[in-house]
């Protein structure tokens, strides 16, 4: 197993790194293609993956929730994007790979704040109506990736067949071209070095929620674009898995497991690791030999033509270790894809993959992550390694030391 190169964060003149404009054109590539390979006319837009994906822009964390950003894109046309308020000037004078023209401002309401008699739904899909008149698509199904309720019946009520449209979008996002990569390998490089911060901060009388404050800082300092999520668990609360952070005083001995979910250039990292505080005993060491075990016996796996479910099957059955049904363990032996989004194709697990597979290609970027409870009945430990499928097999990307358990500023 080989690595990728992390090319740092800046533009250079003396070595190809990445290029924005190649990523933008071929994402759009990615789209069209798939979208020619549908039965729909257009896509409506409203996943913010999506809508960076197609149009290369981004208004911040803010926009996630508030179903206010929306895209279309019909089958001979270029991207049009409604933004909120001067977005959509900023995004004209920045954003030369878009249309001025299609640079639209846009206001739906805030999720209900403004009432739907206000109108405004009516008149954003009268508007799209006409764009999809003028594209000739207004007689084809228009697909559409999440939506709320009173624009989805604003769209019906003017005549148009609205069908979902995220599983297109997903097939386009599913293959990552050089510079997609670049930004994932950059982005698991600067979790690499925030690991090296924990591990230096990992001592008795720390609390959970500090090093997640820590997380916080370094890799918003680092250049990280948004930190999603950082799970910090330790001590009791590490089994059953409670995918959280609390204010817990971290002890001698305790096992802590973290999660580090952000990214850059929107691409983003899953990244688990487990540590230990000064020492370690037997079942701790066990139990995390035993989760390495299960995630290399995954990656020796991956390789371009091999099915979701012959890795899946590498793992433990929800009964082997401590739980009644695979959906009661849902996301403990789990592998889910990389990119513009944290959930992303190809999802393994013994849940849906033994009798839903899917082949895995050149390209795919996706993380891969093991549970393991220890025989104490409280300490367990979790191990998530990003890999990229190349035609040799899988190079990992993650590289924080995790082949043993680590024992930070050991006694």
């Amino acid at each position: 197993m080989t690595t990728a190169a992390a090319p740092g964060h800046n533009a250079v003149d003396f070595e190809s790194r990445v290029d924005f404009d190649r990523l933008r054109t071929y994402r759009l590539a990615r789209v069209r293609e798939a979208l020619a390979d549908s039965d729909l006319g257009a896509l409506l837009l409203f996943d913010v993956n999506n809508i960076r994906y197609l149009t290369g822009t981004v208004i911040g964390e803010w926009s996630r929730d508030k179903m206010t950003r929306y895209a279309l894109l019909t089958r001979d046309g270029e991207p049009s994007l409604w933004d909120f308020g001067s977005a959509a000037r900023h995004h004209q004078l920045y954003a030369p790979w878009l249309k001025p023209e299609n640079c639209r401002a846009g206001m739906l309401g805030l999720r209900g704040a403004v009432r739907p008699e206000a109108g405004l739904f009516d008149r954003a899909v009268a508007e799209i109506h006409d764009l999809l008149r003028a594209a000739g698509a207004a007689d084809a199904p228009v697909g559409v990736d999440i939506v709320e309720p009173p624009f989805l019946f604003a769209l019906q009520q003017a005549g148009l067949r609205v069908v979902d449209c995220q599983q297109v979008m997903l097939d386009a996002r599913q293959l990552k071209n050089q510079d997609e990569i670049l930004l994932l390998t950059q982005s698991a490089a600067m979790v690499d070095g925030c690991y090296q911060a924990i591990a230096e901060a990992l001592k008795p009388g720390v609390r959970e929620n500090d090093i997640v404050a820590l997380a916080n800082k370094y890799l918003y300092e680092h250049g990280s674009d948004d930190v999603e999520a950082i799970n910090a668990v330790s001590g009791e609360r590490c089994n059953p898995h409670p995918h959280n952070f609390t204010d817990r005083l971290i002890r001698p001995g305790d096992t802590c497991f973290f999660d580090i979910i952000q990214s850059y250039n929107g691409y983003r990292t899953c990244y688990y690791r487990t540590l230990n505080v000064g020492s370690s005993t037997p079942p701790q060491r066990a139990a995390h030999r035993r989760a390495r075990e299960w995630i290399d016996a995954a990656i020796t796996l991956v390789k371009p033509g091999v099915t979701t479910d012959v890795i899946a099957r590498a793992w433990p059955r929800a009964q082997d270790f401590g739980f009644a049904t695979e959906m009661d363990c849902f996301g403990l032996q789990f592998g889910h894809g990389l990119g513009l989004g944290l959930h992303e194709r190809p999802i393994i697990s013994r849940l849906n993959s033994l009798e839903h597979p899917e082949e895995i290609h050149e390209g795919m970027v996706f993380a891969l992550e093991t549970y393991c409870p220890a025989t104490d009945g409280f300490s367990a430990a979790r191990i998530e390694e990003e890999v990229l499928v190349t035609a040799d097999g899988a190079r990992v990307l993650t590289l924080f030391p995790a082949q043993e358990l680590f024992v930070a500023n050991r006694y």
